[in-house]
């Protein structure tokens, strides 16, 4: 297809004409059949919400159609419309444009769903088993069209991935505003979401899915290598490094996938097990992963040798996770840390599988018998803890939630999960390591994309970004000397980790300090033409201010507040009128649909004076608000945190908190 080709093809939209129907692509992971939940009259209406986009001479063909791929899918796709060209991100002069800030969109949007990025990319689900981008090929048509046409005055509104159009607005306003998902709360259970997703009027955004800022797995790399390197300090005895210790999970499909590299860059032995061939393989093929061994006989026998040789390597197990954890359980191997990543967020529709059945066999219970299918997952979830028990209570092992819902869901199918007094037996990482050590701190994964889609630019970023670092670093307190340092050797071993999957983009954790100056370096070098296109600013929702989750993000939140979600609404709504070209705010992710409230921005950098003034304010405002809810909540290092903020910019000014007497509340009641 040509340049032109392509060009013509975004700006028509949905076709006058019907295309041509696209084959089933069983070479691409695709989405598992979901839960038949609909009633014949609630069908009926999904098929009529979906001939909306279409004109009315076309709906005798589409009708059935869409009703086929609703009973064979449990969604309607709409897979006639899956475009003709390569999805992936492409050079931000090549989208048609009369706003520059769209075009940037349109190349985040496609990255979502290169299938060298997307979890199932022809279902527009972009990681986590249902983090879609949109619900349907018309909503992505329609969407590309409208950004295709949009101005510098006009703001586009998506509500769950359809466009409901654009209109008016400013250049200082968002030209993108996203919400996924925001249904009622009381109407916020998983069987909702299937419900609400299957006709057509909601979505789950998972978090950087639905707001079109995930970076394939690297977007998480960096916070699980900062997690295992904690993690190892924690256990370490004498201040020895990881060489030679055992780290194991399981999931290597979206984010997950990240676990084996970010062990290899941490300096450990690491087993990751995935049931799902197709992904062992994407992730074997894109070298995430060193090793894949399917027999357990011989896993034990390669993971004695990598142990005792002190060998840096990632080692994918082609199996069920229970398999595994049972298997060291009675093995006179060592295991010093252990987590887990499959997608219990979404524990019933392929997050995770029973063991002692294939694949395939799961995936036909799972459409065909779901009450079946989640009796076995939570036998598997009792038969996964044990094994996890008996493993801390051999050797020690250090296990942690990875904020996927684990505990959660272990808990609420009975494993022996909880203490005495109610409380999980073990931390989430957020808990016990990225809480205190990082967000209290200001510290969370700051990201850019070049829009060039050069290597070289990305390049440039990076050491523009460690200059900055290593110049901040000299005069950096003590509390925050170790995530400096961190970082500085993340950042500088970035080229050489070969990170890159999809759009050429990075991640590091940075406070708002650096992510200021990271920022103001990189517009000056667009202006002087260092860089050769804009850069695009953004991060996880996973961080300081961006996410309420009481089991993640907010999980070091002590003072009754955690599963309040006041910061990450303030948050969005701060970020849309301090500078932010696009922002998000979503119902569920990582955890879980009604576990969670997160958002998200984009800020397309293009060298400009009024992108110098949109960073400052926006960043400020982006880090500090997070760092003063976890200041009131008492916690220490937020308090330092706020002081400094409040000393660097006399305009800020933070309600402190008042420490009570520990004796005197105890006398009390």
């Amino acid at each position: 297809m040509t340049l032109e080709e392509f060009q013509q093809s975004i700006r028509e939209g949905i076709p006058v004409e019907l295309p041509v129907p696209q084959p089933y692509d069983p070479q691409i992971n695709h989405a598992p059949k979901r839960k038949d939940i609909l009633t014949r009259e609630e069908k009926q209406l999904a098929v009529r919400n979906a001939l909306r986009y279409f004109d009315p001479r076309h709906h005798a063909v589409l009708a059935p159609e869409f009703a086929e791929e609703l009973e064979k899918y449990g969604r309607i796709y709409m897979y006639r419309f899956r475009p003709a060209y390569e999805m992936h991100a492409r050079n931000i002069r090549e989208y048609p444009h009369k706003s520059l800030q769209a075009a940037a969109i349109m190349g985040m949007i496609q990255n979502n769903l290169d299938k060298a990025v997307a979890q199932h990319p022809h279902e527009l689900i972009t990681y986590g088993g249902n983090g879609a981008v949109f619900q349907n090929w018309a909503q992505y048509r329609l969407t590309m069209k409208y950004l295709s046409e949009m101005t510098d005055e006009q703001t586009l509104v998506l509500y769950s991935g359809h466009p409901m159009g654009l209109f008016p607005s400013h250049k200082e306003a968002p030209r993108v505003v996203v919400t996924n998902g925001m249904v009622i709360p009381n109407y916020s259970k998983p069987d909702d979401w299937e419900r609400f997703n299957a006709l057509g009027v909601s979505q789950y955004g998972q978090m950087t899915a639905g707001s079109f800022m995930y970076i394939g797995p690297q977007g998480i790399v960096h916070g699980t290598t900062i997690t295992v390197l904690n993690a190892g300090r924690k256990i370490a005895k004498h201040g020895e490094s990881l060489a030679g210790k055992l780290f194991v999970t399981a999931g290597l499909g979206g984010m997950s996938g990240a676990q084996p590299k970010a062990g290899n860059i941490a300096g450990c032995v690491s087993i990751t097990a995935e049931i799902n061939p197709k992904a062992t393989q994407t992730r074997y093929e894109q070298k995430w992963v060193d090793e894949v061994i399917e027999d357990l006989d011989l896993l034990m026998e390669r993971v004695k040798k990598a142990k005792a040789d002190k060998e840096v390597v990632s080692i994918a197990y082609q199996g069920n996770v229970v398999d595994l954890w049972e298997r060291l359980a009675e093995s006179d191997i060592s295991v010093e840390l252990g987590s887990d990543q499959t997608s219990l967020h979404n524990p019933w529709a392929g997050g995770y599988y029973p063991v002692g059945q294939t694949f395939e066999e799961s995936k036909r219970m799972m459409a065909e018998e779901p009450e079946l299918f989640k009796e076995k997952v939570q036998a598997t979830l009792r038969r996964h803890v044990a094994a996890i028990n008996k493993c801390v209570a051999r050797f020690g092992t250090y296990f942690f939630d990875y904020g996927n819902a684990f505990l959660l869901e272990s808990s609420r199918a009975g494993a022996d999960i909880l203490k005495p007094n109610g409380d999980f037996k073990y931390p989430s990482y957020v808990q016990d390591i990225m809480g205190p050590m990082c967000f209290d701190y200001g510290f969370g994964p700051f990201r850019w994309v070049c829009t060039s889609g050069k290597p070289e630019d990305l390049a440039k970023t990076d050491a523009l970004a460690a200059e900055v670092l290593e110049k901040l670093a000299l005069e950096a307190p003590q509390e925050i000397q170790q995530q400096m340092h961190d970082n500085i050797r993340w950042i500088k071993a970035a080229g050489e980790n070969q990170l890159v999957v999809g759009s050429q983009a990075r991640i590091l954790y940075a406070d708002a300090v650096g992510r200021i100056r990271i920022a103001e370096a990189f517009n000056r070098a667009i202006a002087e033409g260092y860089l050769s296109a804009p850069v695009v600013l953004g991060r996880d929702h996973h961080d300081v201010s961006g996410t309420d989750s009481p089991y993640r993000e907010t999980s070091n939140i002590y003072d009754g507040s955690k599963f309040t979600a006041d910061m990450a609404i303030q948050n969005v709504i701060g970020d849309s009128f301090r500078g932010a070209t696009w922002v998000s705010i979503h119902n569920g992710g990582g955890v879980g649909w009604g576990e969670v409230i997160n958002g998200g921005f984009g800020m397309v950098l293009d060298g400009s004076k009024e992108a110098d003034l949109r960073l400052k304010n926006m960043l400020f405002w982006d880090v500090n608000n997070g760092i003063s809810r976890r200041s009131w909540a008492r916690n220490e290092g937020a308090v330092f945190a706020i002081k400094r903020a409040m000393q660097e910019n006399p305009a800020l000014k933070v309600t402190l908190p008042y420490l009570a007497d520990d004796q005197l509340i105890e006398s009390l009641f």
